[in-house]
C-alpha cells in the first residue's frame, strides 16, 4: 500500500543542520521513497536552504494569524537526493543568519515561537485543505512541529493522522501561555490535558499529547523516557501513551561510513582485509604525536558535558594510561573539561591528545584508527559514533542506556560487538575499559568482536522498513 507522508523539520543536511535531526531528515525521507512511500518535506524557508535549492513558487498570498503579511510556499528537490521539498518564504524570521533555532552566538532566537508557529499551523494547512500535496500522515519532528497535532485536534474531521517523533526529550520549546491566543489555538488547550506545561505553553508537550503516535529513536529510550529520570518532566504523560508509543533505530549513512571505500583514511580494509587496520593505527598515533605502540590506542568524539559521561570519565583518564592505554579525544563543549583535558594531555603527551574543536577528516580516521571507542554516556537517545565504530572494526565501550544498550552486544553475549557497563561511576567505567585491554591480548576473540560488528546491518533501509510498517498500521486502525 502506497502511502503519502509530510515530513515536518527544522532542519535538513545539506541545506541546514544543528544536530542529528538535520542528517535524519535527508537520510529517512530518502529511504523512505526508496521503498515506495511519497515522502515529502516541509522546510523553513532561512536564508541557507532559500541559496541552495532551486525552487519555483507554486502557492500564493497564503494569510495566517497572528502574520501581518501573506507568506508563500515554493517547492523544489532536495540535494542529492529524490525527496521533494517545500518551503515556507516570506517570514522575516526565517531571514536572519544563524541555525534553525539559535543565533550564531548558540543564544536561541526570541521569536521561536513565532517561527515555528508558523511552521506547525501550515503544516497542518496541508492536513486540512491538501495545499499543493494531499498527505495521509503528517510525521512532525521534536517541539519545532510539536503543534501540528495540536492544530489538527481543533479542526473539524481531519482526514490526516499524525505521526510525533522525539529525537531529544531535553528540548520542549517552552513558550509564555499568550502564544496560545497569538497563535490561533483555542483556550480549551492551555489545560493539563493538552499543552499546558507548569504554566506555559509546550510545543513537545502538544505533540506528544495529540498526536495519533509517537516514535523516538531507540526502543530502550522509548521505556526510559516513561521514567522520572529521564522523561524531563513528561514521563507520566508518556507513561498513559505506552501503547502508541514505539521505538525505532535511527540507521547511519553507510556510504559516507565505510572502511573499504572512506576517502579520509590511508589504508582501506574489509573483514578479510583487517590487517590494513593497524597501518591507520600507526598513521593516527603519528598525527596525534603518541609515542610508537602496540598497545591499544582508545578514541572518543563528543560533547565535552557531563551527558557523555566527562565529569566520571575525567578522574580515571591517568589511571587507563597506566593500564597500558592511549587515548585520543576530539571534540568541544564544556570549558572547564575542556582545560582538565589539556592539563591532562600536558602530563601525558606521549599517551594523550586532545583535540578541541571538531574536524571531519580526524572522526574518520579515529573510528578507523582506534581499537576501542569510549561512549559512557549518562543517557543517549540513540548515538552514532558506536555504529560507526563496529562498522569500521573499533571495539565500543558503552553505558548501557537508549540507544547504546540496543545496538552493542555486550562480551557476555552470543554474537558480541562491545564492552556495555550498567551504572554512572568512574568504578564501573574504569572496570570495563581494564577487561577490554585484557581481551584485546586474545587476538582471536578481539577479530570476532571486531567481525561481528562489522557485518551489522545498520543502514536506513532497515530503520525505513519499520517506519512503513507503522505508517500502514496507523491507516488501518481507528483513531484514538
Amino acid at each position: 500500500m502506497s502511502v503519502r507522508v509530510l515530513f515536518v523539520t527544522s532542519e535538513a543536511y545539506p541545506l541546514v543542520k544543528t544536530g542529528g535531526l538535520g542528517d535524519v531528515s535527508y537520510a529517512l525521507p530518502n529511504a523512505l521513497r526508496q521503498q515506495g512511500i511519497d515522502i515529502r518535506l516541509l522546510l523553513p524557508g532561512y536564508k541557507s536552504v532559500l541559496e541552495q535549492l532551486s525552487l519555483i513558487e507554486v502557492y500564493e498570498e497564503i494569510r495566517i494569524s497572528p502574520l501581518e503579511h501573506p507568506i508563500r510556499i515554493l517547492a523544489g528537490t532536495m540535494p542529492g537526493g529524490i525527496c521533494p521539498v517545500y518551503v515556507i518564504e516570506g517570514l522575516s524570521s526565517y531571514e536572519s543568519d544563524g541555525g534553525s533555532y539559535q543565533d550564531n552566538k548558540g543564544q536561541d532566537w526570541s521569536d521561536n515561537a513565532l517561527r515555528f508557529g508558523v511552521l506547525s499551523k501550515v503544516a497542518a494547512l496541508f492536513g486540512q485543505h491538501h495545499l499543493l500535496f494531499k498527505p495521509q500522515i503528517i510525521h512532525c519532528n521534536d517541539w519545532q512541529s510539536g503543534l501540528v497535532p495540536a492544530f489538527l485536534k481543533y479542526t473539524p474531521n481531519p482526514s490526516v493522522r499524525t505521526v510525533m517523533s522525539i529525537h531529544n526529550m531535553a528540548y520542549q520549546g517552552l513558550f509564555g501561555s499568550e502564544m496560545v491566543e497569538k497563535l490561533g489555538l483555542p483556550d480549551e488547550s492551555f489545560s493539563m490535558f493538552g499543552l499546558e506545561y507548569h504554566g506555559k505553553m509546550s510545543f513537545l508537550k502538544a505533540g506528544l499529547y495529540y498526536a495519533d503516535w509517537i516514535t523516538t529513536v531507540s526502543p530502550t529510550y522509548a521505556t526510559e523516557i516513561q521514567t522520572l529520570k529521564y522523561g524531563c518532566g513528561l514521563g507520566g504523560l508518556l507513561q498513559t501513551r505506552k501503547k502508541t508509543l514505539t521505538g525505532i533505530i535511527n540507521g547511519i549513512d553507510t556510504k559516507a561510513w565505510d572502511p573499504k571505500t572512506d576517502p579520509h583514511l590511508s589504508h582501506h580494509y574489509n573483514t578479510k582485509t583487517l590487517l590494513l587496520k593497524k597501518r591507520n593505527t600507526k598513521n593516527l598515533r603519528k598525527k596525534c604525536k603518541l609515542s610508537p605502540s602496540k598497545s591499544p590506542l582508545i578514541g572518543m568524539i563528543t560533547r565535552l558535558t557531563e551527558q557523555k559521561g566527562l565529569d566520571f570519565l575525567l578522574p580515571i583518564i591517568p589511571k587507563i594510561i597506566k593500564s597500558g592505554a592511549q587515548l585520543v579525544i576530539l571534540g568541544s563543549g564544556n570549558k572547564e573539561f575542556e582545560k582538565n583535558l589539556k592539563d591532562l594531555a600536558l602530563q601525558h603527551p606521549k599517551h594523550l591528545s586532545i583535540n578541541i574543536g571538531y574536524n571531519e577528516k580526524l572522526a574518520h580516521q579515529i573510528e578507523a584508527g582506534a581499537n576501542i571507542f569510549l561512549m559512557p554516556s549518562k543517557f543517549e537517545p540513540c548515538g552514532l559514533n558506536q555504529m560507526y565504530s563496529m562498522r569500521y572494526g573499533t571495539i565500543p565501550i558503552v553505558r548501557r542506556t537508549g540507544g547504546l544498550a540496543d545496538t552493542v552486544v555486550d562480551v557476555s553475549l552470543n554474537n558480541a560487538t562491545g564492552f556495555t557497563f550498567e551504572n554512572e561511576n568512574s568504578k564501573e567505567l574504569l572496570a570495563s575499559v581494564q577487561d577490554a585491554l585484557k581481551k584485546f591480548e586474545d587476538k582471536s576473540f578481539w577479530q570476532t568482536l571486531q567481525n561481528n560488528g562489522m557485518n551489522r546491518d545498520f543502514s536506513w533501509q532497515n530503520s525505513a522498513t519499520q517506519y512503513v510498517s507503522l505508517y500502514q498500521r496507523l491507516l488501518t486502525s481507528q483513531r484514538v
